[in-house]
């Protein structure tokens, strides 16, 4: 296991901890546990983990089609997973769309302003003036009458019936590549995001800039292949691969940018 471990970032040792816990639980209830919504990168923690033990089965569902953010079952081998094994709610926020646009960070913002953790809530997506989300099942009930307005709009929270469509996700990765001096998350992000290196660490510095879902407040953060960049206003770059160096001893990146503002 601690092979595996040495691979992550000293950040992520308390998730990893309890992602072991959760493994020893299931060894020794020998049922399934189920967790909250995990994002990407949690997700890729939990399959190195649990894939040492040949005794486990890992299982994902978002109710989404290719949802970011999903739940995972930890199970005993013998387990075959089902929709309802995962708990999940999807449901639409109905709001006067004539007169009001509501932005995702709005309805993020107004789900945790109930005293919520964002791990108890999956994707959230928007379409014209449609607003759909996922929820674990458990909140539902608690949801439905805590969340009555968003900023000053009154909304209504509604069960989205099976008939109706899931909102698809849009999104798409353009690569290219680039060469930087080092891979320090502020020369990164200059670099693909074609700022200067003082607005970039002035990004960085404010707390404006994630990698991996958490936010980095450090220039000097050292980036890795797979890692994912978000940065206000500036939308999400992938770090594909590291292809070697130039002459001039840069190093050459694949780097996939989402078209999508944040």
């Amino acid at each position: 296991m601690q092979h595996v471990i040495q691979h992550f970032r000293k950040d992520e040792q308390p998730f990893i901890e309890q992602v072991i816990g959760w493994q020893r639980e299931v060894e020794d209830r020998y049922a399934p546990k189920l967790t909250d919504f995990l994002d990407p990168r949690q997700r890729f923690i939990v399959e190195a983990i649990t894939h040492q033990s040949e005794d486990l089965h890992v299982f994902t569902d978002g109710l989404f089609e290719n949802a970011e953010r999903q739940r995972m079952l930890i199970a005993p081998s013998y387990f075959q997973a089902t929709k309802e094994d995962f708990q999940i709610a999807c449901y639409t926020i109905n709001y006067p769309s004539k007169f009001v646009q509501i932005k995702h960070p709005d309805v993020l913002g107004a789900l945790l302003s109930i005293g919520l953790d964002r791990s108890k809530f999956g994707d959230i997506r928007l379409a014209e003036n449609t607003v759909q989300f996922t929820m674990a099942t458990e909140i539902v009930d608690y949801v439905r009458a805590n969340l009555t307005g968003i900023g000053k709009v009154k909304v209504h929270v509604e069960e989205i019936q099976s008939t109706v469509p899931l909102l698809q996700n849009e999104e798409q990765w353009i690569e290219s590549s680039y060469t930087v001096s080092s891979m320090r998350l502020d020369v990164v992000l200059a670099t693909v995001a074609n700022i200067s290196r003082q607005k970039s660490q002035n990004l960085i510095s404010s707390g404006k800039v994630k990698v991996n879902w958490t936010v980095r407040e450090s220039t000097s953060f050292e980036l890795q292949e797979g890692d994912i960049i978000s940065a206000r206003g500036f939308g999400r770059v992938k770090i594909i691969m590291t292809e070697g160096r130039t002459k001039k001893d840069k190093i050459r990146l694949q780097i996939g940018r989402l078209e999508q503002k944040l």
